[in-house]
């Protein structure tokens, strides 16, 4: 049995890697503090693949490529880089695997089927993994990425209108919103709006819009010197008791005392 040429390694900056190929593991030094995106190509009846992992290793890289090698695009990034491109956003939660959409397929294959000669081949390899990873976190940070294996949603494309569905709330939490309004938006009927919340996000769409009201009131608390009782009403809650009351089930204390905790402790620091 002829033994495998190991997968090719492109240093792209003190903070980056790429590898391609099929082959094992090649000797390289992994970015300080990195992050892997592991891109797989898929088949007939297998899906094309981005699986996230938090703390690579070669152990742990190893593990994912198995023992039947194929053809892999995978990133290796320091955390701090992904920060800086995301801002706010999260990264995906570890191990994750999502479906790798087609614009970001075509971008892997042309690192990986690039053709150009030696001199050129480098650069553009470089340049199209850059390419790569902005698209992937610019994707992740706008909810586009779709989840392998939720097999209780019919489909990826309702999977899709779900994810749709939370940006709407995410994004117009302080309108008045209501199920058939999210679900007309969204493309989705009500029963698999509400059906489909629990099974994506384990939650029901009240408490989605809840979350992110909630979210909302911590940030004003802490920014802005409005009233209590302002930013309460402003965040859909119709008299201070019944805010004051679900603010501190979440954050566990009472708004007044969230603001005069953290506003001390940025004081203090």
């Amino acid at each position: 049995m002829t033994e495998q040429s190991p997968m090719t390694a492109i240093e792209v900056s003190p903070e980056m890697i790429s590898l391609v190929g099929e082959g094992p593991l090649p000797s390289f030094d992994s970015p300080p503090a990195s992050v892997a995106f592991v891109m797989t190509f898929g088949s007939v009846g297998i899906p094309a693949t981005l699986r996230y992992l938090a703390a690579p290793d070669r152990t742990s890289l190893d593990e994912v490529l198995g023992a039947e090698r194929q053809e892999r695009v995978i990133l290796l990034v320091s955390a701090e880089a992904c920060g800086r491109i995301l801002g706010d956003a999260p990264l995906p939660g570890d191990g994750a695997v999502h479906h790798l959409p087609t614009a970001l397929r075509t971008i892997a294959l042309a690192i990986r089927d690039c053709d150009l000669p030696e001199m050129a081949r480098v650069p553009y390899r470089l340049a199209k993994s850059i390419e790569l990873l902005c698209e992937i976190l610019r994707a992740q940070g706008q909810g586009d990425l779709v989840p392998v294996g939720q097999d209780r949603v019919p489909s990826s494309t309702d999977t899709r209108r779900l994810l749709a569905a939370r940006r709407i709330i995410d994004e117009r939490w302080s309108e008045k919103l209501t199920l058939d309004m999210i679900a007309r938006a969204a493309g989705l009927n009500r029963a698999k709006l509400t059906r489909g919340f629990r099974e994506l996000f384990d939650c029901s769409v009240a408490d989605a819009i809840a979350e992110q009201r909630l979210r909302e009131a911590g940030q004003m608390l802490l920014s802005t010197d409005l009233p209590v009782s302002s930013i309460g009403y402003r965040c859909g809650y119709l008299n201070n008791a019944s805010f004051t009351r679900a603010f501190a089930r979440k954050f566990g204390q009472a708004p007044t005392h969230y603001r005069a905790h953290y506003r001390t402790g940025r004081l203090a620091a």
